[in-house]
C-alpha cells in the first residue's frame, strides 16, 4: 500500500507540471503552491526509509544479474579427457638473458705455437655451446673494433709469445704498439675498455730471465689500465721443462685452459662470482653465510680429502672474483677499497711466506746436492711434444736427451756421390760418420738454425741424465739400423755398404750444444776406447767446459758474429754475459794442444763486412783452422727472418776469405768445397815443404790419446803429431774444386734440396 502511494506520488507531481506546462491554470497565489510544496517534501521525508529500501533492492538485482551473465560468458566446453597433455597447455615463456655472447681468441705466434693453442681452444669452447672465433692479431685493427667489444658481451682471450729481447711476434707488434699507446693517452681515458672481460695466456722461455713472458704480462697490465676486466687470472707457459711448473708449455697450456673452460662456463649462466677470493683447503668462504651451520665441518672434509690449492690458483680465484664484476669493481688506477685491503694483503703475505718456505728448502737440498739439483726432482728434457716433432724431423731419439741423424752426406758417399767438406779438408770417410749429440738442448736460438728452434734451450743441465754408455752403445745401434736400410738400394756401393757399419768418425754437431752433458768427457772416452774420432762442435758460451775438455780429435767453436751487437742478433744467446762468455771460449781454444777450429758462417747482409774484427777475434784463440762456409737457407721458417737473400754465392765466400786472409799473414786458404760453399784457411805450421797437411792421420790420434789416458794424462801430444798429408784434389784452386775424383758428382734437378748434414 505504502509503496504504491509513493510510487504515485512523483507520477502525480510530473503530470501537474505537464499540464502547467501547455496552458494548464496555474493556483492563484503563491501560498497554494508552498503547501503544495511542503507537503510533498513532508511525505518524502516521512516515508525516506522505504526509499532507502527500495534502492537497496534495485542496486542488488543489477549486481546479481551483471555476475549470472558473466559466469555464462566464461563456461567451455567440457573436454572428454580429463587431463590436458603438456603440449595443448599455454605457459608464459620467459625471455633467456645471454650472458656471453662469444669467445673471440686472438694469438700472437711467430713459430706456431700459440696459433695451436688458439685453434685448440676454440674448439673447446664450442663444445660448451658458445660461439669462438679465431683472430690472428695482425688482421685486427684495435683503433676501430677493441672498444666494440665492451658492449658486445664477448670475452676476449690473448695468446701471446715474447719473442727476442722480450718484444712482440711480427702479427702482434701493432697491436701491443697500439695498446701501449692508448693505455697512457689521456684523449682514450682511464675507461676506455670497460664493460670489455678478458683472458690473458703468455709463452716464453724462463731461460730469458729479463724477458721472461713480457708480452703477456704488459698486454694484461695495459688492458687493465683502460678498465678492462680479468675474468681470470694471467697464465704462463714455459718452454723451459725444468722450470715449467707442469713440465713443458703445453701442459701449462693444458692446466690454464681447463681453469678457463670453467670459468666461461660460470659466466655463461650468469655467475658473477664463483667465490669471495679467499678460498683455502678446498672450503669457499663465499658460502658461509648460507651454511653457516656446516661450514666447519666441511672445512675439516675438504681439508682432509683435498690437497690444498697452489699460490696461483689462490690468486686467479681472487682475481677472478674481484675483476670479473664490472659493477662492483674498483676504480682503475685509483684506490683498493678499505675492506678489500685486508684480504690482499693477507693474500700477499700467504704467496710471500710460501715463496720464502721454498726457497729455503731449495737452498738446503741445493747444499746437500753441492750446488745441483737432486736426480730425482729434475725432469727429463724431451717431452712428448717435443719427442714427436723430432721423430718428424728423422732423429732417432736416445733416451731423455740424445738423438741421432743420418747426414745427407753419408747417403751421398754410400751411393758414390761424393762426400761432406769434413771429407775434403780432414779426410774423415763420411759413409762412416755418425751424426749425433749428448744433448738437445741449446744456450743459443741462431737465426740460421738448422732445427727450426724445436729443440730446448737453457744455459744449465737441469734435467734427468742418462749414462755416457747408454747413449754410445744406442746411437750406434740407430747408426747401423739406419745404414742397413740401403741395403739393395741402386748405386749404394756394396764396399761403402759394409764399412758403413762400422762406425769410425763422430760428429758432435747435429744440434744443441754437446759440451752442456755433464758426462761430455765420459764419452768422448768411451769413442775413443771404441776407435771412433771425435769432432765436437760448440757455441763459444761456456768457456770452463771447454778447459776441462779431455783431448778431442778436431774441437770446433761457432764464430757466427764478431761484434757484440752483431752476435746477439744472429745467435740470440740466453746469457746475459754471452759476450764476455764468447772471448773467454776462444781464448780457452787457444789454451787446447789438439786440432782446433774457428767455424765461420757467413750471413750476406749480416756479418760478412766485419773483417778487421774478425781477424782480432782469430788473433785472440789462435786456431788452427779457419773454416768459411756461407749459409744454409733451411727454409721458410716463422722462427727466422732468414731468407735465400742471405746466401752468399760461392764466389762471394771466396772474396770474403781472400780479403780475411790479406789481414792474416799466418794463415793462408788451403782448400775448398764448392758443393757445400766453404772454405778452409789454415796455419803456416800445417804447409810442410810447400805442401799442405792439413788431413787427420786417425790411427796415429787413436794410439796418442790411448797413450794420454794411459799416462794419467802426463804424456801430452799436440796437433802435428797426427796430421797427414792433403790430397792435390782437394787443395785450393784445384779444377775439382774439392769434390773427390773417385766419386761421381749427381746434380738435382727440379727437387727440393735436402738440407740435412753436419
Amino acid at each position: 500500500m505504502m509503496f504504491t502511494k509513493l510510487t504515485m506520488l512523483p507520477l502525480t507531481l510530473l503530470a501537474n507540471t505537464v499540464s502547467y506546462a501547455f496552458g494548464a491554470e496555474l493556483p492563484s497565489n503563491l501560498d497554494n503552491v508552498r503547501r503544495y510544496t511542503e507537503g510533498y517534501v513532508l511525505a518524502l521525508w516521512q516515508n525516506r526509509l522505504y526509499i532507502y529500501t527500495t534502492a537497496a533492492v534495485v542496486v542488488g538485482i543489477w549486481f546479481a544479474l551483471n555476475r549470472v551473465l558473466k559466469k555464462k560468458k566464461d563456461v567451455r566446453p567440457v573436454s572428454p579427457w580429463r587431463y590436458q597433455t603438456a603440449e595443448t597447455k599455454k605457459y608464459p615463456v620467459k625471455e633467456k638473458v645471454e650472458h656471453v655472447s662469444g669467445v673471440k681468441i686472438f694469438y700472437g705466434s711467430q713459430t706456431g705455437t700459440a696459433k695451436g693453442f688458439a685453434r685448440e681452444l676454440a674448439e673447446d669452447v664450442k663444445n660448451l655451446e658458445l660461439v669462438a672465433e679465431v683472430i690472428d692479431l695482425k688482421d685486427y685493427d684495435p683503433d676501430d673494433r677493441l672498444s666494440d667489444e665492451c658492449t658486445s658481451k664477448a670475452v676476449c682471450v690473448f695468446l701471446l709469445a715474447t719473442y727476442t729481447d722480450g718484444k712482440p711476434t711480427e702479427n702482434a707488434e701493432w697491436f701491443s704498439k697500439w695498446l701501449e699507446d692508448a693505455s697512457t693517452d689521456f684523449r682514450y681515458g682511464k675507461t676506455y675498455l670497460k664493460g670489455l672481460r678478458y683472458a690473458v695466456f703468455g709463452l716464453g722461455h724462463s731461460a730469458y730471465e729479463d724477458h721472461f713472458n713480457t708480452v703477456g704480462t704488459s698486454v694484461d697490465k695495459w688492458l687493465w689500465m683502460l678498465s678492462a676486466s680479468r675474468v681470470m687470472t694471467r697464465g704462463e707457459g714455459d718452454s723451459n721443462v725444468a722450470k715449467s711448473r707442469h713440465g713443458s708449455v703445453q701442459a701449462d697450456f693444458q692446466a690454464w685452459k681447463g681453469r678457463l673452460l670453467t670459468r666461461l662456463q660460470a659466466l655463461a649462466r650468469g655467475e658473477k662470482k664463483s667465490c669471495s677470493g679467499q678460498c683455502k683447503n678446498g672450503t669457499c668462504k663465499s658460502k658461509k653465510k648460507k651454511q653457516q651451520q656446516g661450514a666447519a665441518a666441511e672445512a675439516d672434509k675438504c681439508s682432509s680429502d683435498q690437497k690444498p690449492h697452489s699460490s696461483e690458483e689462490e690468486l686467479m680465484e681472487s682475481s677472478s672474483e674481484a675483476e670479473s664484476v664490472d659493477d662492483e669493481e674498483p676504480g682503475h688506477g685509483s684506490v683498493i677499497d678499505m675492506e678489500d685491503l685486508g684480504n690482499v694483503m693477507n693474500l700477499i703475505k700467504k704467496v710471500k711466506k710460501k715463496e720464502e718456505v721454498e726457497d729455503r728448502l731449495k737452498v738446503r737440498l741445493s747444499k746437500l746436492s753441492n750446488g745441483k739439483i737432486p736426480e730425482e726432482e729434475r725432469r727429463e728434457m724431451i717431452t712428448p711434444a717435443l719427442r714427436d716433432a723430432l721423430t718428424k724431423q728423422g732423429y732417432k731419439l736416445i733416451g731423455s736427451h740424445s738423438g741421432v741423424k743420418l747426414c745427407r752426406w753419408t747417403k751421398s758417399m754410400l751411393r758414390g756421390r761424393g762426400g761432406c767438406y769434413k771429407h775434403t779438408f780432414y779426410g774423415i770417410e763420411s759413409h762412416r760418420c755418425m751424426e749425433a749429440t749428448p744433448s738437445l738442448a741449446c744456450a743459443n736460438k741462431c737465426v740460421f738454425c738448422w732445427r727450426h728452434h724445436t729443440n730446448p734451450v737453457g744455459t744449465e743441465w737441469r734435467w734427468k741424465m742418462d749414462p755416457a754408455d747408454k747413449i754410445l752403445l744406442e746411437a750406434v745401434e740407430y747408426h747401423q739400423t739406419m745404414i742397413r736400410q740401403f741395403r739393395g738400394v741402386p748405386g749404394v756401393r756394396p764396399e761403402r755398404f759394409e764399412e758403413g757399419l762400422a762406425v769410425k768418425h763422430c760428429a758432435l754437431s747435429l744440434v744443441g750444444e754437446p759440451i752442456m752433458y755433464p758426462e761430455i768427457n765420459a764419452f768422448l772416452r768411451l769413442l775413443h776406447q771404441q776407435r771412433i774420432s771425435s769432432f765436437l762442435v760448440t757455441n763459444a758460451q761456456f768457456p770452463d767446459e771447454i778447459r776441462s775438455l779431455v783431448p778431442v780429435t778436431q774441437l770446433y767453436v761457432s764464430v757466427d758474429a764478431s761484434t757484440k751487437d752483431s752476435l746477439k742478433r744472429i745467435d740470440r744467446p740466453l746469457f746475459k754475459d754471452f759476450w764476455q762468455r764468447f772471448l773467454d771460449s776462444l781464448r780457452a781454444l787457444g789454451e787446447k794442444q789438439q786440432r782446433t777450429v774457428y767455424r765461420l758462417t757467413l750471413v750476406k747482409a749480416w756479418n760478412v763486412d766485419e773483417l778487421k774484427a774478425y781477424s782480432e777475434l782469430i788473433a785472440l784463440g789462435q786456431p788452427d783452422f779457419i773454416e768459411v762456409k756461407g749459409v744454409t737457407y733451411c727454409g721458410e721458417s716463422s722462427a727466422s727472418s732468414l731468407t735465400m737473400a742471405n746466401v752468399p754465392w760461392h764466389e762471394e765466400v771466396i772474396f770474403f776469405v781472400q780479403q780475411l786472409a790479406d789481414l792474416l799473414p799466418d794463415y793462408e786458404i788451403a782448400c775448398e768445397h764448392e758443393h757445400s760453399n766453404c772454405l778452409l784457411l789454415a796455419h803456416h805450421k800445417f804447409k810442410v815443404d810447400g805442401e799442405w797437411w792439413t788431413w787427420i792421420d786417425y790411427e796415429r790420434f787413436q794410439e796418442l790419446v790411448q797413450a794420454h789416458e794411459e799416462s794419467g794424462g802426463t804424456r801430452t801430444f799436440s796437433a802435428s803429431d797426427y796430421m797427414a798429408k792433403t790430397p792435390s784434389w782437394a787443395q785450393f784452386g784445384g779444377s775439382a774444386r774439392g769434390f773427390d775424383p773417385s766419386d761421381t758428382r749427381h746434380q738435382r734437378k727440379n727437387k727440393t734440396k735436402d738440407i740435412s748434414g753436419c
